[in-house]
């Protein structure tokens, strides 16, 4: 890595700041609690981790055109469930929202916090996700210049197009941008695309297995510190 080099940050946000299943996990659990009293035999419906695989795989070959929209894909899966058991389909909107509110209460690891407040002392930093977390409702708002989402955007990591409008929104070229993220396809290939400098954030000891090397590979956050601030 040529840290000379590196004008400004593109970062990840699921399983590189946070983990995300305990966080969708607990916002299904929310969203059922909702509908026990409103829609009864939704709310059973949804408890089956079986019938939420069927309902979204139903739900992503009914909202294909929107692929990289993954609230358009949540609202539809719980629409269609509704509709399953006969229940009232205009609940959806209002299921989504608190579903999405439970959703943003995640569990930063340890080593974020400091470790955002450091680098963006020095560099810009733009939020990159094909989820649909809103850092400032996470409450880490205040560290990024920007934050695009695969839903905002229109096309989802890897796509060039997503990388290409995170450096735009930084107003520096892609060669000049660190991405930085802990999936080997969407975030190391996706970003090596389109020239930038990729770090892998690897928390799991994974081993890499793809003929193209990220430029550098950190454990965590603070690692990814220590690598570009000394």
């Amino acid at each position: 890595m040529d840290i000379s080099r590196v004008r400004a940050i593109t970062l990840d946000l699921d399983d590189t700041l946070w983990p995300i299943w305990p966080a969708i996990e607990r916002a299904e659990i929310r969203m059922q609690e909702w509908l026990a009293p409103r829609a009864p035999r939704a709310s059973a419906l949804f408890s089956s981790v079986q019938t939420r695989l069927e309902l979204r795989k139903e739900a992503q070959l009914a909202t294909a055109h929107q692929a990289h929209d993954l609230s358009a894909i949540r609202l539809e899966m719980i629409r269609r469930g509704l509709a399953r058991v006969g229940e009232e389909t205009t609940l959806a909107p209002a299921a989504l929202t608190v579903f999405m509110d439970a959703r943003m209460q995640v569990e930063l690891y340890a080593d974020v916090l400091p470790a955002l407040a450091a680098l963006a002392g020095r560099y810009r930093i733009v939020a990159v996700s094909n989820g649909n977390a809103d850092v400032h409702r996470i409450g880490i708002g205040q560290y990024f210049a920007a934050s695009l989402s695969a839903g905002d955007v229109g096309v989802a990591k890897p796509d060039p197009r997503i990388f290409h409008a995170a450096a735009s929104a930084l107003d520096v070229p892609p060669h000049q941008v660190l991405h930085v993220g802990d999936d080997a396809h969407l975030d190391v290939l996706g970003a090596l695309q389109v020239g930038m400098q990729t770090a892998w954030v690897n928390r799991t000891e994974a081993v890499w297995t793809l003929e193209q090397q990220p430029h550098a590979t950190v454990t965590d956050m603070a690692g990814l510190c220590r690598l570009l601030l000394g």
